[in-house]
C-alpha cells in the first residue's frame, strides 16, 4: 500500500499461535509467539505543528483519552527526545478497530506514530533505537513498528523476522463479538502449565501444530469467544480458527477470497452485532 508522507496504517496485529512458558520474576511472563500483520487497520496522519497534539475519531474513538497518557503521543514525544527534534506534530487517529481486542490496538498505534514522525520531521533513526523505544512503551510495540511476520520470544519483543512464505496475501477475517476482556486478568488466569515450545521451520504450519494458551481463560471470562472461534472454524475453506492475543478478537486464516468472503457474510447474518472486518496478511 502506497502512504503519503502524512499518512500512515496502524496495521491489525494477529497471533498466529501465543505460547507462554512461564512467569518471569520481572512480573511479565516467557512467551513464544508468531505474530502476523493484515493490510486494515487505524489510520492516523500529522501536520507540522509547534507542539504536539493529538485528535481521535473513527468509530473506536469515543471514550479515548487523547492526553499525554495515550500511547500516540507518548511515542512521539519519546521519538522526538531521541531523535532532538524541537517541532511538534498534529497528530489525527482514526480508529477503526476494536479497542483492547487483542490485535495490536494502541501498541499498533504508537508504532505507526513513529512510522509516521520519522518521515514526517525527516530523522533517520537506528532501527535499534526504534526497538527500544517501542519496548519501554509495551511488549508488541516492536513487532507493530516492523508489521511483518515474526516469532517474538521474551515479553514477545525478541523478534526473528520471518520468510513469510504462504502467509502474505493469504485471506483473513477478524471477529470481535464486543465484549471486553482486559490483559492483566487473562494473563492471571493462565493456569501455569507450561505445553511446549512453539515449532520452527515454516510459520503457517508451526501456528497450525501451535495454540493459543490464553484462549482457555479468556473463554472463561467471555464464553462468546468459543461461540466466535466455532463459527469462523465451521466455514468451508478455513484453514486455522483461533483467538488472537488475549482476545476478544478472533480470526480465521482461509484458502482463498471466495470463502473468506461466504464466511463474512454468513456470520454477518447470523451475528449482525459482532464485529467483523474482511482482509489479507502483508
Amino acid at each position: 500500500m502506497n502512504q503519503l508522507p502524512s499518512a500512515e496504517t496502524a496495521y491489525a496485529k494477529i497471533n498466529l499461535a501465543l505460547h507462554v512458558r512461564r512467569r518471569r520474576p520481572d512480573g511479565y511472563h516467557e512467551l513464544e509467539t508468531l505474530f502476523a500483520f493484515c493490510t486494515d487497520g487505524d489510520r492516523l496522519s500529522a501536520a507540522p505543528a509547534d507542539a504536539l497534539s493529538l485528535a481521535i475519531e473513527g468509530p473506536f474513538g469515543e471514550g479515548l483519552s487523547a492526553g499525554p497518557d495515550n500511547l500516540v503521543l507518548r511515542a512521539a514525544e519519546a521519538l522526538r527526545t531521541a531523535a532532538g527534534v524541537t517541532t511538534g506534530a498534529a497528530i489525527r487517529l482514526d480508529k477503526r478497530l476494536p479497542v483492547a481486542s487483542g490485535i495490536g490496538g494502541g501498541s499498533a498505534d504508537a508504532a505507526a506514530a513513529l512510522r509516521l514522525l520519522v518521515r514526517l520531521w525527516g530523522v533517520e533513526v537506528p532501527d535499534a533505537v526504534l526497538h527500544d523505544i517501542g519496548a519501554a512503551l509495551g511488549a508488541d510495540v516492536p513487532a507493530c513498528i516492523a508489521s511483518r511476520a515474526c516469532r517474538g520470544e521474551g515479553r514477545g519483543d525478541a523478534l526473528d523476522f520471518l520468510d513469510e512464505g504462504a502467509l502474505a496475501g493469504m485471506a483473513v477475517l477478524l471477529v470481535n463479538p464486543r465484549v471486553p476482556v482486559p490483559t492483566g486478568p487473562v494473563f492471571q488466569r493462565w493456569n501455569g502449565i507450561d505445553r511446549g515450545e512453539l515449532a520452527a521451520g515454516d510459520p503457517l504450519a508451526a501456528a497450525l501444530s501451535g495454540r493459543n494458551d490464553l484462549e482457555p481463560p479468556a473463554r472463561a471470562m467471555q464464553p462468546v469467544i468459543a461461540e466466535v472461534v466455532e463459527a469462523l472454524a465451521a466455514m468451508p475453506g478455513v484453514v486455522l480458527a483461533r483467538m488472537s492475543g488475549s482476545g476478544a478478537t478472533c480470526f480465521a486464516l482461509y484458502e482463498d477470497v471466495a470463502a473468506r468472503d461466504a464466511a463474512d457474510a454468513a456470520i454477518a447474518a447470523a451475528h449482525p452485532g459482532w464485529w467483523r472486518l474482511a482482509t489479507t496478511l502483508r
